[in-house]
């Protein structure tokens, strides 16, 4: 753990000639003045070299775990640095969104009168998408997940995969998709460098996907379950957003489709969003959800978690699959956190329920080069906050409404 502070402490000093040009703020070891307390000391190190702890004693040790299995081989480099966040937390994981467009109407996702949508010519193109994608990459990032919106609806989606799929460093290439039109174009994504799929279904009854989409499409969902499966995709991620009084009662048949099929079902508690009328009597924490699923099945045994794990993972015995719960809302996991996003107009957000937002697009465009945006994502990063704030706040929180920030 030594050594991991020692790294942390090294890329902070080594970094602060970045940050000069950005805001010209300083203190005493030269960086983001929101990054330290008053002793110049950086917040959250481990107490062990005698700097000051995290507000959560696990904070910080789990921030030094990630460090450790996520820093890259050429963690001397100073591009790395821009990683690296004031907590010690290393981002290796890039979630890009392609479009704000999609063919469903989740409830939980869209409000009813819908969004007004960013015009084309100002969302990211393909060359923008790769050329920050490399940026990220050549810093240390090694998985990238494409979002939407609905990404399989991009026409030109096959094109960007096989590019981000190129890029030297990147070992995993996902993508989160609503299902409905996968199944003729999966194999194409496959070729084109696409190693893991979540797939969101969020009932298993043909009615009620019509009531909680606003739209038909039930088994086309499922046929691209089946798909993936057959195209040798292990696991094949099941997202489910669960809301009290909606579709709760699904979750132990949810847990049923792990028994046969290398299946991940991954149960997400509802969370508050601009314009999808969160409230916290629809809200099923985990541990009931976790509890109702031990009523039904026996023997269901706790997997170990990777430090930067959004889920809590379990396998119920004898069942192919696994079970995993995002607790988003009741046990947040911020301390071990390596997410980053882009989104399609070409925002960078640090946190998926922090309203703060840089436009990576604006510099691009104005001709900026590639050390100047590594110098704006690195500033954004050193600003991110050790956790989003409760439930509650968030609720009153002005953030943007899921289909625009990507799923």
């Amino acid at each position: 753990m030594r050594g991991c502070v020692r790294e942390l402490l090294q890329g902070c000093l080594r970094s602060r000639r970045a940050y000069f040009s950005v805001d010209g703020s300083r203190c005493r070891f030269g960086c983001l003045s929101d990054s330290y307390g008053s002793s110049g000391r950086i917040k959250g190190c481990c107490p062990s070299v005698g700097t000051p702890s995290c507000s959560r004693s696990m904070a910080s040790a789990t921030s030094c775990a990630v460090l450790s299995e996520a820093l890259p081989k050429d963690k001397d480099n100073l591009a790395s640095d821009m990683l690296i966040d004031s907590f010690g937390r290393f981002h290796n994981y890039l979630r890009i969104s392609l479009t704000e467009r999609c063919n469903l109407r989740c409830h939980y996702c869209m409000p009813a009168e819908g969004v007004e949508l960013t015009p084309n010519s100002q969302l990211l193109s393909h060359n923008e998408i790769v050329r920050l994608a490399n940026l990220f990459v050549t810093s240390g990032v090694d998985k990238i997940r494409l979002t939407g919106g609905e990404p399989t609806i991009r026409k030109d989606i096959e094109d960007i995969c096989l590019s981000l799929s190129n890029l030297k460093g990147l070992k995993t290439l996902a993508m989160t998709t609503n299902g409905i039109i996968l199944t003729k174009k999966l194999p194409k994504l496959k070729e084109c460098g696409v190693n893991a799929i979540n797939i969101s279904l969020d009932t298993l009854v043909p009615a009620k996907f019509e009531f909680m989409t606003r739209r038909k499409g039930h088994e086309r969902v499922m046929e691209s379950i089946d798909a993936a499966i057959e195209l040798g995709y292990n696991p094949v991620k099941i997202n489910c957003v669960v809301m009290r009084g909606l579709n709760d009662d699904e979750i132990c048949d949810f847990v049923e489709m792990t028994r046969e099929k290398p299946i991940n079902v991954r149960f997400i508690e509802f969370m508050p969003f601009d314009g999808n009328v969160w409230n916290v009597k629809k809200l099923v924490p985990y541990a009931e959800m976790l509890d109702r699923v031990r009523q039904r099945f026996k023997n269901v045994q706790r997997l170990k978690d990777h430090p930067a794990d959004t889920a809590k993972n379990f396998i119920v015995e004898g069942h192919r699959g696994t079970v995993s719960f995002i607790t988003s809302m009741t046990e947040h996991f911020c301390a071990g956190c390596n997410r980053l996003r882009l989104l399609a107009d070409g925002n960078f957000k640090v946190c998926l329920f922090g309203p703060a937002e840089v436009s990576l697009r604006d510099p691009i465009r104005a001709g900026v080069d590639d050390l100047g945006l590594k110098e704006i994502i690195g500033a954004a990063v050193k600003r991110k906050k050790a956790a989003h704030a409760g439930m509650f706040d968030l609720a009153k929180t002005t953030n943007r409404p899921m289909i625009h920030i990507g799923g």
